[in-house]
């Protein structure tokens, strides 16, 4: 069987076809409004997403710790930044941990082997919600992961996997969101 294509680079900006306004329009931020706040509200309509995404058997498998810029929670999740991140995540209004429900307490057993793929789902769901209420969203994984579970006192049968900022940022002119193509992406058969 033949392998996918290997993506060189190319720089696609526009969509190859018609996308919902909201995916076309979505991309990761190099640097937040230190100025702007994310508030109450738009925090809960993120959750909210997130608490509305598919999962397998519907067992929900994720949880969020959630630090609006100038709180305590929000301070603690810097604390634990690697330097990479540290340069643009503390301006982000709003820090979310991504946390995995990955093992029944107490054992090594899956609690689902889709548990991280759902993960993903909710996140996902958090970042369109987030373009819809006028934020931008990075998602990354430069921080201590270990450090964060520790100082949050997160159970071993749970994960921390990500994190993502949110704000507002300003789109510089040029902003590169190289894509691949649908010909790259898509496994020949």
């Amino acid at each position: 069987m033949a392998r996918a294509p290997r993506w060189q680079g190319g720089g696609v900006d526009e969509p190859e076809v018609t996308l919902h306004p909201l995916l076309a329009g979505r991309w990761s931020p190099a640097r937040f409004d230190p100025e702007h706040e994310v508030s109450e509200a738009e925090l809960a309509s993120l959750l909210e997403a997130a608490r509305w995404a598919p999962s397998a058997g519907n067992s929900q498998p994720w949880s969020f710790l959630a630090g609006r810029r100038g709180d305590p929670v929000h301070a603690l999740l810097v604390r634990h930044l690697a330097g990479s991140s540290a340069r643009w995540a503390p301006d982000a209004g709003l820090l979310v941990a991504n946390l995995c429900h990955r093992y029944v307490e107490d054992t090594d057993w899956d609690y689902s082997e889709f548990a991280l793929y759902d993960l993903g789902q909710a996140v996902a769901h958090m970042t369109v919600q987030a373009q819809a209420v006028g934020l931008s969203a990075r998602q990354f994984r430069a921080f201590d992961r270990a450090g964060l579970a520790a100082e949050f006192g997160v159970p071993a049968h749970w994960e921390v996997t990500t994190m993502t900022a949110y704000g507002r940022a300003p789109r510089a002119a040029g902003t590169d969101r190289d894509r691949r193509s649908l010909d790259e992406i898509s496994w020949p058969g």
